[in-house]
């Protein structure tokens, strides 16, 4: 008798994560993001390729500052700390 007790407690949880769940999803388009995702599209190739361009430049110049930092600290040790105190 206990088994059929756990089996239906264990089933009308399930059912009811299920249904949570479902109403999580069927929720998406309509909350406080529903106007954003109604109005994203698809990028053009140009705006792709533009976007791409910045982002490669952005990662040279970090990249670029961080191994001038790097080259700095490495062969002038004794200069980096009489700059900082």
């Amino acid at each position: 008798m206990s088994n059929s007790i756990t089996n239906f407690d264990f089933t009308e949880t399930t059912y009811e994560a299920q249904r949570k769940l479902e109403d999580r999803f069927r929720n998406i388009g309509k909350g406080k993001y529903g106007r954003i995702f109604k109005m994203a599209r698809k990028p053009t190739m140009d705006e792709y390729v533009r976007v791409v361009k910045m982002v490669a430049l952005g990662l040279f110049l970090i990249g670029g500052l961080g191994f001038l930092l790097y080259w700095v600290w490495t062969n002038y040790t004794a200069i980096v700390p009489g700059i900082f105190g």
